[in-house]
């Protein structure tokens, strides 16, 4: 039985080596919540809510994560007894919503559990690759030529799938561009819900680009529309903000909405219920994928162990740590070589925290204790 003594929050921030430009909005730095919890036998699991600054994803922000992770879920996780993640994720269920604050406790919850027993994390979720194959996610360059740099850069390094971020008025032009100069590598686009059925014109160009999958192309709650659009496209349609509960996803896969799923940890509230969405998609045939929220190397760890599971069959959002920051948070970066990036057989998260680099670039902190 786990019973936790100390909750620490701390918010990092770190530039990013390249800006990330999306339909929304451009990031130059990023500010994630790191997760410490720390068992009464002083035991340390490590998670992070990798919650983007601006409500422009989803709804919560790093402000929003922040107030829930301090007010709710650390008195939760607090007054806990648990013998399984499971148990806690069931207990902070009682707190609605607020998917990506849950995500940062519940992979801290995993880290501890698979630490304290001596199991790598992959194993403990029931990963069975000792390697996964690694995509990367390119955001709108100011040119075709700059993303065409991007591209040639990334397959370069050994990439196994390129996914290109598109958005009205920046669409078929860089998409075909992509598609000329490098033939023969898979390619995917992502929407993040930025088209309606106004669109259906653009979307149907798209189709026949010979794409990997169309990510998210209409608003998140839009199931119906994404399955009569599904019924009209020959490319499939990957589902990402559409699933943030399991619900989602059963009705998801009822209506005919998505034939992919993107299964981010942050999206769907932690490993738990990415464990969970990752099973049922598996029982009807869907192949699945890890998507990322540049996270650092706390959050990156937990998804190259979830992609190690078995239904993982396309390449995930895994990249190497480089691709983001000089210098990530943990003493040994993620690495991918030649499109793989190796699967940790170490004990619990198999990535120890650089404490003294977080330290430096920590800007807020908060101890909670129990009594």
């Amino acid at each position: 039985m786990i019973r936790v003594g100390t909750v620490e929050l701390r918010r990092v921030r770190l530039p990013l080596v390249h800006e990330f430009q999306t339909s929304s909005h451009a990031k130059r730095f990023l500010e994630h919540i790191l997760v410490t919890l720390t068992s009464t036998d002083g035991t340390a699991g490590w998670g992070e809510i990798a919650s983007p600054s601006g409500p422009f994803y989803s709804a919560e922000t790093v402000a929003t994560c922040w107030a829930i992770a301090r007010d709710h879920l650390a008195p939760l996780t607090l007054g806990a007894r648990w013998s399984h993640p499971a148990e806690l994720a069931s207990a902070l269920g009682k707190v609605r919503g607020n998917q990506f604050a849950r995500a940062g406790f519940d992979v801290a919850a995993w880290s501890l559990w698979s630490g304290s027993h001596g199991v790598p994390l992959a194993e403990a979720l029931g990963g069975v690759r000792t390697h996964v194959e690694a995509g990367v996610s390119l955001g709108i360059e100011p040119t075709v030529d700059d993303l065409l740099a991007q591209v040639g850069l990334r397959v370069a390094e050994g990439y196994r799938r390129v996914k290109l971020k598109i958005a009205p008025g920046w669409d078929v032009e860089p998409v075909r561009a992509v598609r000329s100069a490098y033939p023969s590598v898979p390619v995917h686009v992502d929407a993040n819900g930025a088209y309606t059925r106004a669109h259906f014109s653009t979307l149907r160009e798209l189709d026949t680009l010979g794409l990997l999958m169309i990510e998210q192309p209409y608003p998140p709650r839009a199931l119906a529309d994404l399955a009569d659009l599904q019924s009209r496209l020959g490319t499939p349609i990957c589902l990402d903000e559409s699933v943030e509960e399991l619900d989602d996803l059963v009705t998801a896969l009822r209506l005919g909405s998505g034939r992919i799923l993107n299964i981010k940890v942050s999206r769907m509230g932690g490993l738990t219920a990415a464990v969970w969405a990752h099973d049922l998609a598996v029982e009807h045939g869907v192949p699945v994928w890890c998507g990322g929220m540049h996270e650092f190397g706390v959050g990156r760890a937990a998804n190259v162990a979830l992609s190690a599971l078995p239904g993982f069959t396309l390449p995930s959002d895994v990249s190497g740590s480089d691709k983001y920051y000089a210098r990530d948070i943990t003493t040994e970066p993620i690495v991918a070589t030649d499109g793989l990036v190796e699967v940790s057989t170490v004990a619990g998260l198999g990535r120890d925290p650089d404490l003294d680099f977080i330290e430096a670039n920590t800007v807020d902190r908060l101890v909670l204790a129990r009594d």
